[in-house]
């Protein structure tokens, strides 16, 4: 069935992969069915005011909120497997491809654990971590926002013949990267405060309210 014409093309979320260096564009991974909710919370950095006994702490903040995302985004083959012909990757393999495009992300390279065996072979003392790409969570243009998956869990709900996955769910857990992780001159810390400021802009948009509203006729 055509969609039609007049009506809104509808934006796809999805997770952007950056080489971390050069900020160069390696992957894009589009979400196939946007999730019906999107999950975020705050938890607030004050300043621990020594247990109350400091009060010139108590108003102060140590940097952004750190913010977490949590969606369950659901995958399926089946429209591309009525149609065999244009969906040879469907047929062959369910969706296997997309589930592993996005468990990638999580994982080392291969080429990486290789180089890093070499080097503990060769007698290396110290190894640095594996640096994985800079990881972009896109929510429409007002979030585009640097994140660390912290949890990335499949429930396979269908298979072909082959027991192939061809329905799925995942369900993702983010943490936002602010400056505090990133700093101010990298790629990433430069998108969280891009993210920030556009909270700024947006809330500059809300319309205040009124003490009369609340039952005050000043503050007292």
């Amino acid at each position: 069935m055509s969609a039609f014409p007049n009506s809104p093309r509808v934006l796809k979320g999805g997770i952007v992969l950056l080489d971390p260096v050069s900020g160069q564009l390696q992957r894009i991974i589009t979400l196939q069915y946007n999730p019906d909710t999107l999950t975020r919370s705050l938890q607030v950095q004050s300043v621990d005011p020594a247990g109350g006994k400091n009060r010139s702490e108590a108003l102060r903040l140590k940097g952004p909120p750190i913010e977490t995302f949590k969606l369950d985004a659901e995958i399926d083959a089946t429209d591309q497997l009525e149609q065999p012909d244009q969906n040879s990757a469907a047929v062959q393999a369910g969706i296997y491809p997309q589930l592993t495009a996005l468990e990638t992300i999580i994982y080392p390279t291969s080429a990486q654990l290789l180089a890093t065996n070499a080097l503990a072979q060769s007698g290396t003392l110290e190894i640095a971590p594996m640096e994985a790409p800079l990881t972009l969570f896109v929510w429409s243009r007002n979030r585009v926002v640097p994140v660390r998956i912290t949890d990335f869990s499949v429930t396979e709900e269908a298979f072909d013949v082959n027991l192939n996955p061809i329905r799925a769910k995942v369900s993702l857990g983010m943490r936002v990267l602010s400056v505090d992780d990133l700093g101010f001159e990298e790629k990433g810390g430069n998108l969280f405060m891009v993210y920030q400021q556009q909270k700024e802009r947006l809330s500059a948009l809300s319309q205040g309210g009124t003490l009369s509203a609340l039952g005050l006729g000043g503050i007292p």
